[in-house]
């Protein structure tokens, strides 16, 4: 589900005569997470599925909460830490299949998670900025080809 500002924020439902709003399905942390992405002018998707692999090669589908299509950054909202585990292995699986996407442990960070969200997608952006600078370079033929290992 899409908020952005042309959207409603309303999905139907298997009976086409209700609507209802996406933000019934979120938890308080999604929401917050949600509204305060919208505060940032970040349109997002709610749940986009994503395709990859695990660690032993399998298809899997997963469902991040929060897709930033601006800038091709997925958000997870970890809400508990009994869950910290899952969270880890999640993470580890989104890097090995070149998913850039932030975690955001509210439990933990539960003051300072906005300015976490915001450091993490800077970071993400100056990387790729950094990459993609390293390319051109070497388009251009001002620094050498990049040697694999």
């Amino acid at each position: 589900m899409e908020c952005s500002p042309q959207s409603t924020k309303l999905k139907r439902t298997k009976r086409p005569e209700v609507w209802h709003s996406v933000y019934e399905e979120m938890t308080f942390s999604e929401r917050q997470v949600a509204d305060y992405l919208q505060e940032l002018e970040l349109w997002w998707f709610y749940e986009s599925p994503v395709f990859l692999e695990d660690e032993r090669g399998r298809p899997r589908v997963w469902t991040p909460d929060f897709y930033i299509p601006k800038l091709g950054i997925y958000v997870e909202v970890c809400g508990s830490e009994s869950l910290h585990e899952q969270y880890q292995y999640r993470e580890k699986i989104y890097k090995m299949n070149n998913y850039s996407v932030v975690f955001l442990h509210l439990y933990k960070e539960r003051a300072e998670w906005k300015s976490f969200l915001l450091e993490r997608i800077i970071q993400l952006e100056n990387s790729r900025f950094v990459d993609m600078t390293k390319i051109q370079l070497r388009l251009k033929g001002i620094i050498g080809p990049r040697i694999s290992s």
